[in-house]
């Protein structure tokens, strides 16, 4: 019998739902070729529903959603509603509200995509960052003293636990394991990298410089272990991409790190990302934002959504359709597009969407 799969779809704001439409269309036409079936369920969460309502997200959104297998997400963000109101109160919200600890971002170039890095391409710039999606100075700890006086106090706290951090170094132990350099046939070994501060923050990076370790040696000693303070890995990240397979951090430096290996590889029109909860409901994005003055224009790059999908249907266990869709997305920018940019792709939206199904038909 064929393995079904419940998806909740919410296109969003801006381009979100013409970006997510060719994403479902690509993930149709891979769940035809490989035998799965798919069943969509879709939601107008969003700036409109807000603008109507008032409400960012429904209080039982949550226990909804927690009935799907993975959550297809477009773009959150409208011009019309205060920044903040809808990051906060409804991806932030998801976020925490399932569990979704992990948060996945590759960082491969395709290839034809340009690459602001001289000398670098697609060999160079192939690896992934597992950014722990729960804590840290995202936890909301904190406040202010005397606010609005010469003397106000803001005060936000790092938090973490050894629970947290336990849980997503052994997801980046069993994510390098499977889909490391080696796991993948390009390299000699699979490698973690921690990415931290221990000589300033000589508390919550000792806690995970200690875990990692830990971890490594008792349960992953097949898996080479680095360490990089977060400076030093940005540079390196410019300079010598290379030295990097899969790389594991808190939620402040991952939030900065993976904006920068996504301009890295071309830019946020082809950047996707997972908050993934393994035992639970994982939503899949792309990170471009909603690009509003592009709305129902027909111009805007679909790929970044289109790899959101893949990465959905890797962790949902349908690896051979997600090397497939991964597959054809590297021959419509090696072969096709003329650019990831905007109205400069040489096509239109639904026709880069078309390509990509047909080469994975």
């Amino acid at each position: 019998m064929a393995k079904s799969y419940k998806i909740a779809v919410i296109g969003g704001d801006g381009t979100g739902p013409e970006v997510t439409a060719e994403a479902v269309k690509v993930m149709d036409a891979a769940a035809g070729k490989f035998k799965f079936k798919v069943e969509k369920t879709y939601f107008d969460f969003g700036g409109e529903r807000y603008k109507r309502t008032g409400e960012t997200l429904p209080d039982s959104a949550a226990e909804e959603l927690k009935k799907f297998d993975a959550i297809l997400l477009g773009a959150i963000g409208h011009p019309d509603v205060k920044p903040g109101i809808l990051e906060k109160g409804l991806l932030l919200r998801m976020r925490f509200e399932l569990d979704q600890y992990i948060n996945l971002r590759p960082v491969r170039l395709f290839p034809g995509v340009e690459c602001p890095i001289k000398g670098k391409g697609p060999k160079e710039i192939d690896y992934c960052v597992v950014r722990e999606n729960t804590g840290d100075l995202y936890c909301g700890a904190g406040g202010f003293t005397l606010k609005g006086t010469p003397n106000e106090t803001a005060v936000q706290t790092s938090i973490y636990t050894r629970f947290q951090v336990d849980r997503c170094l052994k997801y980046a132990f069993e994510y390098a394991r499977k889909f490391g350099k080696k796991a993948r046939g390009i390299g000699p070994e699979n490698t973690l990298a921690l990415c931290g501060k221990t000589n300033v923050l000589t508390f919550v990076y000792d806690l995970w410089e200690r875990a990692f370790h830990e971890m490594g040696e008792k349960h992953y000693p097949d898996i080479r272990r680095d360490y990089y303070h977060v400076d030093a890995t940005c540079m390196w990240m410019i300079k010598n991409p290379e030295w990097f397979d899969v790389i594991v951090t808190g939620n402040l430096f991952g939030d900065i790190i993976t904006d920068l290996g996504a301009i890295t590889q071309g830019g946020m029109g082809i950047a996707a990302g997972g908050n993934i909860n393994p035992e639970g409901v994982s939503m899949f994005e792309p990170i471009g934002g909603s690009a509003p003055k592009y709305t129902g224009k027909g111009v805007i790059n679909p790929l970044a959504a289109i790899c959101a999908m893949q990465m959905m249907l890797q962790t949902l266990g349908e690896e051979k359709a997600a090397a497939k869709i991964e597959q054809a997305v590297r021959d419509v920018t090696a072969n096709k597009l003329k650019s990831l940019a905007a109205g400069k792709m040489g096509y239109s939206t639904s026709q880069v969407g078309d390509m990509v199904a047909e080469g994975v038909v």
